[in-house]
């Protein structure tokens, strides 16, 4: 089989774009489609047309240029069937799977940031699409759902085997990095992490991808079981989703 080619691009103020091509068949999706321009451009430098748009959920960063594109590409659009996604022409729920080229995709219901986000998973290719559920470091705000349903999103990402790579939505890492390191300031991973991550912004890089290994080392949000975060907070005697429901609230005002 071949293997899955991926172009990472800045959009926007922070957004990542993605796209991913299949060489055996030719065919191209992106992930989201947070702006046009720079996609088309994407597409022009790579010498890739657009079949396919994967919608990971409605908020405007990531939908804005699906219609235009639909329009100039004919693209076809999946997203989640639980949101109302701009020229969406698939509706897909948790468990689903379908075909994008020789890969198959699966997905992930990951509620928390929205009420219906998916991420989307090619076990193939041994990557996952998060948009704004898991990212470097962090987690998405809960602007629709819970902590709860955060909690068991990002536990359902954290299953995924440890080689899997993470594309998200944004390059929120230093900011992620910074709370991180007063929560859980005394894990040797994370301060290794962060000497990276500042390297890599210094030089005007990219953070993304990561990898599902490294975020369970190094992710507060996935290390709601570690003791010395628990006591950091306060928080010895509660459960997990307790203490990611503190990390959460402490990080919107950090």
């Amino acid at each position: 089989m071949a293997r899955l080619e991926i172009e990472q691009f800045y959009c926007r103020e922070d957004n990542f774009g993605v796209l991913i091509h299949d060489p055996e068949t030719g065919l191209t999706a992106s992930i989201d489609a947070p702006e046009e321009l720079a996609i088309r451009s994407a597409l022009a430098r790579r010498g890739w047309k657009l079949d396919y748009i994967f919608t990971t959920h409605h908020h405007f960063d990531h939908v804005d240029a699906n219609e235009a594109l639909k329009r100039t590409y004919g693209a076809m659009i999946t997203g989640p069937a639980a949101e109302k996604i701009p020229g969406a022409d698939r509706g897909v729920k948790d468990g689903d799977t379908f075909q994008f080229g020789s890969f198959e995709v699966q997905v992930i219901a990951t509620p928390g940031h929205t009420a219906g986000e998916v991420s989307y998973y090619l076990p193939q290719a041994k990557v996952v699409f998060t948009g704004d559920t898991l990212f470097a470091l962090g987690c998405g705000r809960l602007f629709e759902g819970t902590p709860a349903d955060m909690y068991a999103s990002l536990q359902k990402l954290a299953l995924l085997p440890v080689d899997v790579k993470v594309y998200c939505g944004h390059e929120y890492t230093l900011s992620n990095l910074r709370f991180a390191l007063d929560v859980d300031g005394t894990n040797p991973a994370l301060k290794e992490r962060g000497r990276e991550i500042e390297r890599l912004r210094a030089e005007g890089l990219p953070t993304l991808p990561t990898s599902i290994g490294l975020e369970m080392a190094t992710n507060p949000f996935l290390r709601t079981h570690d003791g010395a975060i628990a006591k950091r907070l306060g928080m010895e005697d509660a459960s997990e989703l307790q203490i990611f429901a503190e990390l959460r609230k402490r990080k919107d005002h950090f």
